[in-house]
Parts: C-alpha cells; structure tokens; sequence
C-alpha cells in the first residue's frame, strides 16, 4: 500500500514564490523613494544651515564694526574700526570671509545707505538673493547708523 506523503505542490510553490517577489519590489520602491525624501531633505536642511551660518555672521559683524564699505571693483563687503577689519570676499559659488567659506551662490547684492540704494562705498544695509533653485530666499542685514557714519 502506497501512502501519500503531505507536501506542497509546484503550483503552490510558484504563487508563492511570484507574491513573495512582487511583495519585495514593492519594498525595493518604496525604499527608494523614501531615501531620495531624504537625500533632499538633507541637502535643504544642509543649504539653511549655511544661509543661517552666513547670516549671523554678517549679522556680528555688522553690529561690531563701525563702517561698512562695498568695494565693487573686488567684489568686497569689507567691515572696518579703529582696531580691526574684515573682509567678504563674493565669488560666484561661494563667499569666504578670512578662514570661513560659505558655500552659498548669491544672485543679485544691493547696497543700502540711509534708505537709499547706493553704488557708493558707504553701506548700512544689504540685501543678498539667493538663486530660484533655492526658493528665493535672501537675506537683508542692516544696521543703525551713528554720528560717525555721515562724517567725511
């Protein structure tokens, strides 16, 4: 007498095999697209961190300095005072400031003084724009003006 022994058939063994497969490229997909999420969120969280990093140093050496000047011929925002001076110096990809480098692309810079847009040295006020690839953002950094600052 022939006994049957229980085990699954190939046809049972293919479906599974064709679920288990469909089942693992859909978590192949939605893997990807959750790494590529993230890839950009780390690249726009790395770009406002930069921006941030530029502005409060901007922001300190406006208010520490007593002048601030454009020299339009170097492509310079230099910020000066009895003691000590320093300089931003504008590149097309980025902007250094001694030993710093903000990896930062700035569109379009317009200086102010006293409310005024100025080509002259003098500043008390700028205005950096970021490209559209990076939303439009910009920055605006003034400071108030003293006596000093209308002085020859």
């Amino acid at each position: 007498m022939k006994s049957k022994l229980p085990a699954y058939t190939i046809n049972e063994m293919l479906i599974v095999i064709i679920v288990s497969t469909i089942i693992i490229g859909i978590a192949f997909t939605v893997l990807t697209l959750v790494q590529r999420h993230m890839w950009a969120i780390q690249e726009n969280l790395k770009l406002n961190t930069e921006l941030n990093q530029l502005e409060e140093s901007l922001w300190i050496d406006c208010h520490k300095y007593g002048s601030i000047a454009f020299l339009e011929q170097d492509n310079a925002l230099v910020f000066k005072s009895q003691i000590d001076s320093v300089t931003y110096q504008f590149s097309t990809d980025f902007i250094t400031k001694a030993t710093d480098t903000f990896h930062i692309k700035i569109e379009q810079k317009q200086f102010f003084f006293n409310g005024n847009v100025t080509s002259n040295k003098k500043v008390d006020a700028f205005k950096l724009e970021l490209p559209k690839a990076y939303g439009n953002q910009h920055l605006f950094i003034y400071k108030r003006n003293d006596a000093t600052q209308f002085m020859n």
